[in-house]
């Protein structure tokens, strides 16, 4: 039931015509509480759609009632009318719930640049639809609701002793730190104070999703959002919170790479033995954008010369002819120099693990991306048409 799991919470998912297919196309989520807690974290893209603009200001307090999201339309770079639409989203789903608009955060998802007075109609008619069909097992239909290009709903969920967590996701391109291009919902009936939602969710997005590293690209739409009802009455250790919040966002990170358009291959890039966390990130990075890499898992090639070409463009402490290279399982490169053949590594799974040895401390980061594929270039080539 993904965002409904936890008690507390409500959730739609409806058509209104956003989508060409007829399929959902604006959710709804509302916390009943009795705490109204959120917490949120935005694409660090300084071009940001309206939404996005106006999310930023509503979860400055820490009060989040209720999220409106749309799909079929990013409202992003559309002036003036974009944002008087958000504004009303939110004042729309407010008036209809009895809370303050300044409670009610706004996602919406699509292709920039296009919106108006229909596309506002719609997406009004949307939290209309959405708001009068709210109900504890709607989770299904909101995961629905916001996909785009993808081809399946991204749900997870974690059941405590008495307290869980539940979530939703949409993204299938544009993953790249920053967040991907992606909406995530995450709701909890734990009893958490804003401070400590906060904390939690910066802690776990850190480590899942801004290490999401599909195709380089950061959209201008991204943000997770994070919802407490308290509806369970359960003060849960931080810590043990934050490890199941972690979980969640690892688990919904996993399903958005593997549903990366036009992908072939998962990428799982391990960087051990770092001399620190961030070099261990901007090595895994390096590796995860080099489209000569990428191209050649794509053809079940296992050059690993092109693993050395990439990490050494960065400022990482390391000895590049001191380095060990593993392709699924397979040390293809030992000290700088060839290992075992190319031909003993089988690249044919979609499943693909490169773990890439610096060998001068004790650092570690995992990085995810997707191989680069003819299947990629063609959808995003007509995009738009």
């Amino acid at each position: 039931m993904s965002v409904t799991v936890p008690a507390g919470f409500e959730a739609a998912g409806v058509a209104v015509g956003l989508k060409s297919t007829g399929a959902r196309d604006v959710a709804v989520v509302v916390n009943r509480g009795p705490l109204k807690v959120g917490a949120a974290v935005f694409t660090s893209n300084r071009a940001k759609a309206n939404p996005i603009l106006w999310s930023e200001q509503v979860v400055k307090d820490g009060v989040v009632e209720a999220i409106v999201l749309n799909s079929g339309g990013a409202n992003c770079f559309t002036g003036s009318f974009g944002f008087q639409t958000t504004h009303q989203t939110a004042e729309r789903a407010a008036e209809l719930l009895g809370v303050g608009a300044g409670d009610v955060v706004v996602c919406s998802t699509g292709l920039i640049g296009t919106g108006d007075e229909v596309f506002r109609a719609k997406v009004l008619a949307g939290v209309d639809q959405g708001i009068a069909t709210l109900s504890s097992d709607g989770g299904e239909d909101a995961s629905l609701a916001i996909m785009t290009t993808d081809s399946k709903p991204k749900r997870a969920e974690h059941v405590g002793d008495g307290w869980s967590i539940g979530a939703m996701a949409k993204g299938a391109g544009m993953l790249a730190p920053g967040l991907a291009t992606m909406l995530v919902v995450v709701t909890t009936d734990a009893v958490l104070d804003a401070a400590q939602a906060d904390a939690a969710l910066r802690a776990a997005t850190r480590v899942s999703f801004d290490r999401l590293d599909s195709d380089g690209c950061m959209s201008t739409n991204d943000q997770v959002t994070l919802m407490v009802s308290g509806a369970s009455g359960i003060r849960v250790p931080a810590d043990e919170f934050a490890a199941a919040l972690t979980a969640v966002c690892e688990d919904l990170a996993a399903q958005l790479q593997g549903d990366a358009e036009g992908a072939s291959h998962d990428i799982t890039i391990e960087v051990v033995n770092a001399a620190s966390e961030d070099d261990a990130v901007e090595v895994g990075r390096s590796i995860a954008r080099n489209n000569l890499f990428k191209a050649a898992i794509f053809g079940n090639d296992p050059n690993w010369g092109r693993v050395l070409a990439a990490i050494g463009t960065t400022d990482a402490a390391f000895d590049p002819y001191d380095v060990d290279v593993w392709m699924n399982g397979v040390r293809v490169c030992t000290a700088g120099g060839p290992d075992r053949p190319r031909e003993d590594v089988d690249l044919t799974p979609r499943a693909t693990d490169l773990v890439v040895d610096l060998r001068v401390g004790d650092a570690s980061a995992t990085i995810r991306t997707n191989d680069l594929t003819h299947d990629y270039v063609h959808e995003n080539s007509a995009y738009s048409s």
